[in-house]
């Protein structure tokens, strides 16, 4: 369905660079979203200052890139990007690009940036990473809340335009968040499909002041705002992560082990007194691991991360450098968040590439009204209105903050039939990768009977009625594809 999608998108593409051919600004736009439908979608990470943003690009990316500033302290857009090998350069707003020596560290790459690059705008870090053939991620500068005189902010405009899909990090949701959430449902196309965005719970190690059980507080207070009328229709997910837990397990040395397990292996009774603060922990003499190595650790996993530590190695059989590293990892909260991309986002790059494409088709046409325009328009609202992929992902988050509710068994079908635990058939209907034709045919005519009875069925309430008419429509879909090979 979403090959439809994205061949409807283009012949709308093509027909407004027919449209807007003396218009060369248009055209730049229309051309780079042309280009883009083929591209892995760009995924950027944005927030507010101390959000955590560079520290959960480093643990997504698994190397220690920076945040990369310039030499006034002034951030900038920064690209990762699939690349043969190593390279980092810098693009000024005319364009120009100037090359940088890449410098490796035992931790990761180390971007410095020359004194000389006071109107550097963008930085391209590229390198050979599996990720990156799936997705670009960009770094941006912290948002300031407030509007331009257009009434926009101009970095929440830049973010919004530049990238496919959006992690927005906030410790907590306030007032100045959905600000942004908002401004990012602006617009016919964004407001008929919102679900580009994944809000991010993030430094979810410092809730309730780092206390020990602070991760999983964090995922609670996610399915709370999961739940939150204010929050659910703007955002596909919330998921809670602490980027500098995820990133110190993903880059554990054997140093940083023996010094965790050296503190892990003191008695309780003579430890536990200075696990009360940082300060304490920091300052004790007593402690068998040097000053200098507690104050490093503390920088690498924070005083929660610290202490999270020392309990898995004492408690749960983190008895290697290999264990403890995977074992923080997953509880700080990004396998779930990389889950969430890739379902969202980069298994769906076509849909969300269609809809950045469809957004600057729609802001075109609005600030540059002509003859044949309206046409267009119309156009623009046929595709969306006819483009059951969105339907699909809103029903998918609607499930997922049950806003919209069935019975466990009835929500797992669905989310599978929507395509929750991946796009294709296989995945869809629930069988092995080598089932026959025939199999599949038998399980999607099975599913679409079930579906359409559900959507008629009078026990229901109006919106899980309407649910499962985009499922039953999903099933249609299936059917369709399948019937292409029999």
């Amino acid at each position: 369905m979403s090959g439809r999608l994205s061949k409807a998108v283009q012949g709308l593409l093509c027909a407004a660079l027919e449209r807007y051919r003396d218009n060369p600004c248009a055209v730049e736009v229309l051309r780079h979203h042309l280009g883009r439908l083929a591209r892995p979608p760009r995924i950027a990470i944005a927030g507010g200052w101390r959000s955590g943003k560079s520290t959960l690009a480093n643990a997504i990316l698994g190397e220690e890139f920076g945040p990369v500033e310039l030499a006034d302290g002034r951030p900038v857009f920064t690209w990762y990007e699939d690349a043969p090998s190593p390279c980092i350069a810098t693009y000024a707003p005319t364009g120009a690009r100037q090359e940088l020596a890449v410098t490796r560290t035992a931790r990761g790459v180390r971007v410095e940036l020359p004194d000389s690059a006071e109107d550097v705008v963008d930085v391209v870090v590229g390198g050979r990473s599996r990720l990156l053939r799936h997705m670009t991620v960009i770094d941006t500068p912290p948002l300031q809340p407030g509007a331009s005189e257009e009434g926009r902010s101009s970095g929440a405009e830049r973010i919004l335009r530049a990238a496919d899909a959006v992690l927005y990090l906030t410790p907590e949701v306030r007032g100045s968040d959905l600000w942004f959430l908002r401004q990012a449902q602006e617009g016919m196309v964004a407001a008929a499909a919102p679900i580009n965005l994944l809000l991010v719970l993030s430094r979810a190690d410092e809730v309730g002041g780092g206390r020990p059980d602070a991760l999983l507080a964090a995922r609670q207070v996610a399915r709370h705002q999961r739940r939150n009328p204010r929050v659910s229709p703007l955002c596909v997910n919330v998921i809670a992560v602490s980027g500098l837990v995820a990133l110190a397990g993903r880059l554990l040395t054997d140093a940083d082990f023996s010094a965790l397990a050296a503190l892990a292996a003191a008695p309780r009774a003579d430890i536990e007194p200075y696990l009360l603060s940082a300060d304490r922990f920091v300052s004790a003499a007593s402690i068998r691991v040097a000053a200098e190595v507690r104050r490093r650790l503390l920088e690498r996993l924070g005083f929660c991360g610290v202490r999270l530590a020392m309990t898995l190695i004492r408690v749960a059989g983190c008895d290697s450098r290999a264990k403890l590293s995977a074992e923080l990892v997953r509880r700080s909260g990004l396998p779930e968040l990389r889950e969430a991309v890739g379902r969202c986002f980069v298994d769906r790059a076509e849909v969300v590439r269609a809809r950045s494409a469809l957004l600057s088709v729609e802001r075109i046409l609005r600030a540059e009204p002509r003859p044949g325009s309206g046409e267009l328009f119309a156009r623009l609202e046929r595709i969306v209105a006819g483009a059951h992929e969105f339907r699909e992902l809103r029903l998918l988050a609607a499930l997922h903050s049950a806003e919209v509710s069935f019975d466990a068994e009835l929500a797992g079908e669905a989310q599978r039939l929507l395509g929750g635990g991946g796009t294709g058939v296989h995945a869809r209907l629930g069988v092995e990768l080598d089932s026959g034709v025939d199999e599949l045919w038998a399980r999607g005519l099975d599913a679409l009977a079930r579906w359409r009875g559900l959507a008629e069925d009078p026990l229901f309430d109006r919106a899980q009625r309407r649910a499962a008419r985009v499922v039953a429509r999903s099933c249609e879909g299936i059917l369709a594809e399948l019937a292409g090979h029999r």
